[in-house]
């Protein structure tokens, strides 16, 4: 009889165990079916990877500020002097999306148009070849590759700080503005810094620091990098919090 109740015991464990796991198992696909309809995170699309050179691309065009002048994917619609890539893919060869980057592209003598500023001296060749592989791979929505958010909150030197990074100032005048970026064939060899007494006696007046921004220093000759225009793709209050934050460098 012992023998019976412990064959019973367990009997009625196994279909425990059973019922567990078919519920589990219920429960698992039933999420996945709900996040896809919503729009959240399936196991499908966890299993998908994105090629790393494309990512890696994606990332940069967001670094760099790409996204800013082209718009978000290349989709454009930020001004109507800059195109879309949507199709630059398929209508440019590697070759000459690489000679684009490295070398500017647009009129650079008219500081009223913005146009494709000298990278080469800026981004590596590894990161240019990404960025070719990401716009040639027709620039797919990459997770993460998002621009910074930028707190319209919190004063306007948090948000200049933050317009810093987004509009990419930070890959050519370095991190709080200490410069030391190679500008090959300047006078000096590097990009100028925005902080320290020179700037500040040079640039000593909230305009002057704003029409240097709206306007650029444009050389339009490569290898020397060149200050974009902005005026036509940053708003009157970004360039007011640009201005805030950089006031704030030491």
């Amino acid at each position: 009889m012992r023998r019976d109740r412990l064959a019973a015991v367990a009997a009625a464990v196994v279909v425990l165990l059973v019922a567990a796991a078919a519920l589990i198992g219920w429960a698992a696909g039933h999420y996945t079916r709900k996040s896809s309809a919503t729009g959240g995170t399936t196991s499908t699309a966890s299993s998908e990877s994105v090629d790393p050179k494309i990512a890696a691309g994606a990332h940069a065009f967001v670094q760099f500020a790409c996204s800013q002048c082209h718009g978000a994917n290349g989709q454009g619609g930020v001004s109507p002097d800059v195109p879309a890539l949507s199709s630059a893919g398929k209508e440019l060869t590697v070759a000459q999306l690489t000679q684009i980057i490295n070398h500017g592209l647009g009129e650079s003598a008219n500081p009223k148009k913005p146009y494709m500023p000298v990278w080469g001296a800026v981004i590596s060749k590894r990161q240019v070849s990404e960025l070719v592989a990401y716009i040639r791979a027709g620039l797919p929505s990459v997770p993460d590759a998002t621009p910074p958010p930028v707190p319209r909150n919190q004063g306007t030197a948090v948000a200049g700080a933050a317009l810093y990074v987004r509009d990419g100032c930070i890959n050519c005048h370095g991190p709080n503005g200490l410069g030391g970026v190679p500008n090959p064939l300047s006078e000096d060899k590097t990009i100028p810094p925005l902080s320290g007494l020179d700037f500040r006696y040079e640039f000593n007046t909230d305009k002057k620091i704003e029409d240097v921004i709206r306007s650029g220093s444009v050389i339009g000759r490569s290898p020397i990098v060149s200050m974009p225009h902005w005026g036509g793709i940053l708003s009157s209050s970004d360039l007011t919090a640009l201005v805030a934050y950089l006031k704030t460098l030491k």
